[in-house]
């Protein structure tokens, strides 16, 4: 059973900066594509950032400049380091782990940007 626990969330201002830690469980953590997804209210979840156990990385266009994902595979963490940050950066944040066809979950944190 994997679990993973997202840390780091809070209320910034525009511009700031945040860094999201997610703890995973288990013994997959090394081989597995690790992510952040968002959802703001009213919306629809969204891809924020990918990143394979190879170390490439996918972002979502909104992000791109602003965020970085990177991982520590001693620690089993994955990070999203967030800055200029902007009030559409909103949302409640997942973490996300995918091995082979299983596809796991955080609980999500809040991010809020105030303007």
């Amino acid at each position: 059973q994997v679990q993973l626990v997202e840390s780091g969330g809070g209320l910034v201002q525009a511009g700031g900066a945040l860094r999201l830690s997610c703890a995973a469980s288990g013994n997959i953590f090394s081989s597995s594509t690790m992510g952040w997804y968002r959802q703001a209210p009213g919306k629809e979840r969204e891809l924020v950032a990918t990143m394979t156990s190879g170390g490439s990385t996918n972002y979502a266009d909104s992000v791109k400049g602003r965020f970085t994902i990177s991982r520590d595979n001693a620690k089993n963490t994955v990070y999203l380091q967030m800055s200029s940050l902007k009030s559409e950066d909103t949302a409640v944040y997942y973490c996300t782990a995918r091995y082979y066809y299983s596809h796991y979950w955080g609980q999500g944190t809040q991010v809020t940007v105030s303007s």
